[in-house]
């Protein structure tokens, strides 16, 4: 089957529902924009001057012990956010549930609803770059809970730029895992500074993991992988994991088959290339 006819298929099934109810999932092609952005060019978007000016109870209501009314929370054009004054400590992290996943540059939100099951005492946090595209993702998410109710309570997405601003967001030693999956390879090695992984952005990334946390990376462009595999294993705070714990991590088998470009992948029959370290203390 073509990717065209896939394409089709995959709407059809999107806007299938049982009979007499409303189409809540969100169709792809209503949300499309260019594949990637410039990480580096300055964005029009706001931030928060801090994590205590994040309100995480608008992403995760249930855990907050409030309704979900469906607003959606997004930093988006569509679904502003606004961070001017702090928050509640039991709603900002320093005192109450706070996000422990993170996908950066989570695409159309597969991950995510693939760990949500996996992980359902996690709070996780798709960070996407793309307006439309976390849109999407915020209306997924939203649809999903609707039509499963209790649970997909524990996933969310924001729009943000991850190479700027994930300090505006998140605290040392607060995450568990972070995920990485078929990040921009920037071809052009005048490009390469743009990459998610480097010597500087993986010391930062050992800031907000926790000791003893993971960091996923997958690709199915080798030069990307040496890449990614080089510069983890040369920075001290890091330490790849053998075969057999990976074999044992069920989050290696979510990224593998449920990111929808890790998909594409595997239609085109592709090689899926993976590197997992754990944050050892230094």
């Amino acid at each position: 089957m073509s990717d065209a006819a896939m394409q089709i298929e995959d709407n059809d099934a999107e806007e299938t529902m049982d009979q007499g109810k409303k189409r809540l999932m969100p169709r792809k092609a209503d949300f499309r924009m260019r594949a990637h952005c410039n990480p580096l060019s300055d964005s029009a978007f706001p931030y928060p001057t801090d994590p205590d000016h994040v309100d995480w109870s608008t992403h995760y209501p249930s855990f907050f012990n409030m309704l979900d009314d469906g607003v959606l929370s997004l930093n988006t054009v569509e679904h502003p956010v606004s961070y001017d004054l702090c928050t509640d400590p039991t709603k900002n992290g320093r005192a109450g549930p706070t996000v422990s996943i993170a996908d950066i540059g989570c695409g159309f939100g597969g991950l995510l609803v693939g760990l949500a099951p996996i992980f359902p005492s996690d709070l996780i946090l798709g960070m996407e770059i793309r307006d439309k595209v976390t849109n999407y993702v915020g209306e997924r998410i939203r649809a999903l809970r609707a039509e499963n109710p209790g649970k997909y309570t524990n996933i969310s997405v924001l729009r943000t730029n991850s190479m700027k601003s994930l300090p505006n967001y998140f605290r040392k030693g607060q995450l568990k895992k972070m995920f990485f999956c078929f990040p921009d390879p920037h071809f052009k090695k005048a490009n390469h500074r743009r990459r998610i992984v480097s010597v500087t952005l993986l010391t930062e990334y050992a800031f907000f993991l926790a000791i003893g946390g993971r960091l996923y990376t997958i690709t199915d462009v080798q030069d990307l992988h040496e890449w990614m595999v080089d510069h983890c294993n040369m920075h001290p705070l890091f330490r790849r994991l053998t075969e057999e714990e990976l074999a044992s991590d069920p989050a290696v088998g979510v990224m593998f088959n449920n990111t929808e470009e890790g998909q594409k992948v595997e239609r085109a029959q592709g090689k899926k290339m993976i590197a997992v370290y754990e944050r050892i203390a230094g």
